[in-house]
């Protein structure tokens, strides 16, 4: 695994570190970077496209990652749906590293949607052309496609691509596996926003920020009513002005 930085490091701003979601390219922030480049210094995971990894071992990964690299203080983790799970691994395993953090469509509730169990299980047995192919139907699962502009409609369904299907397999199993208590989550005292998005087809990420706030001692949930699970490329949604309205952006 690597950080990526989409802009320039200067010393004098906080750092953002971003987890992406699924893919683990770590690329599909592009349409909010301009906006918070100046108040953030980038850094964006990206997850070999081979990895098959635990949450503890991703997590322990990253935590080397920012111990050695990420020098700018204080730092804001930012997951998004898988990061978002991630994100929540990292900051109980080693809550002093975290100064404050931003979970958007975490999907820490995929345990509850019965039919993708059945899914996983399934997954593991369809030819890699046949995989290929169904990630076309999964869009609209995944998107609010009337809200994303086409160009990144495409790079959507190419990062859903870049993963072999056994590292699909793998990393659904690793949502449909994960568990974090409610009495982990309180001894989380660092400040928390949750970003849920209202027309999410994939996860009842609304229902899931109403619990995750009630259980993280800091939280603010913020509900986009419009907007589908990989609402960040939206051409409409501005996550700083988001940060900035929760009075969550550096000053």
């Amino acid at each position: 695994m690597k950080l990526l930085n989409p802009f320039p490091l200067r010393p004098h701003l906080p750092s953002l570190v971003y987890l992406p979601g699924m893919d683990g390219t770590g690329r599909l922030l592009h349409r909010q970077s301009e906006s918070l480049a100046p108040f953030f210094n980038l850094h964006c995971l990206s997850l070999p496209a081979v990895s098959i990894n635990s949450w503890d071992e991703m997590a322990q990964g990253v935590i080397s990652l920012v111990s050695r690299k990420i020098k700018q203080k204080p730092v804001y983790l930012c997951g998004e749906s898988f990061g978002g799970c991630l994100a929540l691994k990292i900051a109980l395993k080693k809550p002093e590293i975290v100064d404050k953090l931003i979970l958007i469509n975490p999907a820490s509730s995929l345990r509850q949607v019965s039919w993708l169990g059945l899914g996983i299980t399934l997954s593991h047995w369809l030819p890699e052309t046949v995989h290929q192919a169904s990630t076309l139907g999964f869009l609209p699962l995944l998107a609010s496609l009337s809200r994303i502009e086409a160009s990144d409609r495409r790079q959507l369904l190419q990062a859903m691509r870049s993963l072999p299907q056994s590292v699909v397999c793998s990393r659904l199993s690793l949502l449909y596996d994960f568990v974090v208590e409610p009495f982990q989550l309180q001894q989380f005292k660092q400040p928390s926003l949750i970003i849920a998005s209202g027309a999410d087809r994939l996860l009842a990420s609304v229902e899931e920020g109403k619990r995750l706030q009630n259980f993280l001692p800091q939280a603010q949930l913020e509900i986009l009513p419009q907007s589908g699970h990989a609402c960040l490329l939206e051409s409409q949604l501005n996550l700083t002005k988001i940060l900035k309205n929760q009075n969550f952006l550096p000053t």
